[in-house]
């Protein structure tokens, strides 16, 4: 029987190209997406739609803690401020911002799932600002 429905998986874009320094995150990222495409086949039966979204930095603790952002800024011998960080994260991406909010990545999320989408099976969605094209 067809049940339909949809699924949606959150990678990065770590899941869509390579990133310096975090070749772990990117392996797995990456992992995401080929668990989708193998899970589109086998659920299209179904009509059921897989596909996974790909944000860049998003407006969390993942991203704003002291760490990352030291690492977005090696060149400081101290924390860097929030503007100092956020110029460095500007760089990232094609439009002048440092990171999207969660509600973006819901949004995408909220899209794949909505009648809308009733045909978009195995993509990978970047709602990245521009920084898979940089």
């Amino acid at each position: 029987t067809r049940g339909g429905g949809s699924i949606t998986l959150i990678s990065s874009i770590a899941g869509l190209r390579g990133l310096y320094g975090v070749g772990h995150y990117v392996a797995a990222k990456h992992g995401v997406v080929g668990l989708m495409r193998s899970l589109a086949q086998e659920t299209a039966e179904y009509g059921i739609r897989v596909n996974t979204v790909h944000p860049t930095n998003v407006n969390t603790p993942m991203i704003r803690n002291d760490v990352v952002a030291r690492g977005f800024r090696p060149d400081l011998d101290r924390s860097p401020t929030e503007e100092e960080f956020a110029a460095s994260a500007r760089t990232m991406n094609m439009l002048d911002i440092p990171w999207i909010e969660p509600v973006d990545v819901a949004n995408a999320c909220l899209f794949l799932a909505s009648d809308e989408a009733r045909y978009i099976t195995a993509v990978t969605l970047p709602v990245d600002a521009g920084s898979t094209q940089r």
